[in-house]
């Protein structure tokens, strides 16, 4: 007959046993690189991996990053990598204008276009307000069609959407820009293109 404290011990041993397992499992998929993972479901999908940019159009340093990060990383992974930016202000003062549009191209199939003219027109330029003039001008140089591209920002689509983005952004705790998270749940602490590219490298083979 079995004591207390015996079956008590017996217990715990396997708990442990059984707490343990996975946890070696776990380990043993662990990617290279800087990162942490996120209480959130993947987004990955088959043979490629997901890069989200939380970023806001008149950060400079997001502005950099697009530059001289993301856009290296898409020449080099191609089709294996989509690059998305989910807007999220936080430089002060300024209109939703430019989230709203790459929001709207991002609809009409244009979001990666716009999202570089943006940023070109904003930093490069130093336009920073986009009255309806101005729209039509880029809303043609991305190749759609202006009439029912404010039809579209009419609508009030595009604005809804940036304000979804913004509570995602908030929910897994992103305080500043650019914060760059992968396949939805791998958010990457070191924005060092190596470091980057190598949690992606990682993602890729274990799927």
């Amino acid at each position: 007959m079995i004591n207390a404290r015996d079956y008590l011990h017996a217990v715990f041993t396997s708990t442990l046993l059984f707490l343990w397992i996975p946890l070696v499992a776990i380990a043993a998929d662990t990617l290279h690189g800087q990162y942490h993972l996120l209480d959130e479901p993947s987004i990955q999908k088959p043979g490629k991996v997901v890069l989200l940019e939380f970023a806001d159009f008149y950060c400079p340093h997001c502005h950099l990053f697009e530059r001289t990060v993301a856009s290296k990383l898409k020449k080099e992974f191609g089709d294996q990598l989509e690059v998305r930016l989910v807007g999220f202000p936080v430089v002060r003062g300024k209109l939703p204008t430019a989230f709203e549009m790459y929001e709207q191209a991002k609809i009409m199939g244009k979001g990666s276009e716009m999202r570089q003219l943006l940023f070109h027109t904003i930093h490069d330029k130093g336009i920073q307000i986009f009255d309806k003039g101005l729209r039509r001008l880029l809303i043609r140089k991305v190749g759609l069609d202006v009439k029912t591209f404010e039809k579209g920002m009419a609508s009030g689509k595009p604005y809804k959407a940036l304000e979804k983005g913004k509570s995602w952004g908030e929910r897994i705790g992103v305080t500043h820009t650019p914060t760059i998270v992968l396949n939805g749940n791998v958010r990457v602490d070191n924005l060092g293109i190596d470091n980057i590219r190598a949690v992606i490298k990682g993602l890729l083979q274990k799927r």
